[in-house]
């Protein structure tokens, strides 16, 4: 193992205890993001649109005609899902206003599932978009973390 991934490693068990600020602990982890969104592109079909259409099997934790919700996959804190539009934006500024009430709607999903996941203390809401906003997969979602203290500023 190298002595990178060693430290890693070690960051990682101090914050799951709480020692550590988790921005000390993340910044690999988001710079693989960052990496992800330097090379993404909207452009056809994405992963969110094989999950919605159930080609990749997914748990739902909330299901709708007009969105879905589930876990995400990378956690970034104890609690973090994603509410995703079953309609293909590929990102907030390629919203329309004819997407508004849909946008609300994705708005009071979060809430509900927060809600039902016991999220009673707060959390945050994410939207990343474009490439400087280090949206990695171009299907308009929102990111819902809590669980814990999140720290302040994010990125």
């Amino acid at each position: 193992m190298r002595l990178s991934n060693i430290a890693i490693n070690a960051y990682r068990h101090l914050a799951i205890r709480g020692n550590l600020p988790i921005c000390s602990v993340n910044w690999r982890k988001m710079a693989t993001e960052v990496e992800k969104a330097q090379s993404a592109a909207p452009k056809g079909d994405t992963i969110f649109g094989k999950i919605i259409r159930r080609e990749i099997p997914c748990n739902f934790i909330y299901e709708d005609t007009q969105c879905v919700a589930f876990d995400d996959v990378s956690p970034q804190a104890p609690v973090h899902f994603l509410v995703v539009p079953r309609k293909p934006i590929s990102q907030l500024s390629k919203a329309q206003d004819e997407d508004e009430p849909l946008l609300g709607h994705l708005m009071n999903v979060a809430h509900k599932v927060a809600k039902q996941k016991g999220l009673t203390n707060g959390f945050r809401l994410v939207i990343n978009d474009g490439k400087h906003g280090a949206q990695s997969v171009y299907h308009l979602h929102l990111h819902i973390l809590g669980g814990r203290q999140l720290q302040w500023p994010p990125g």
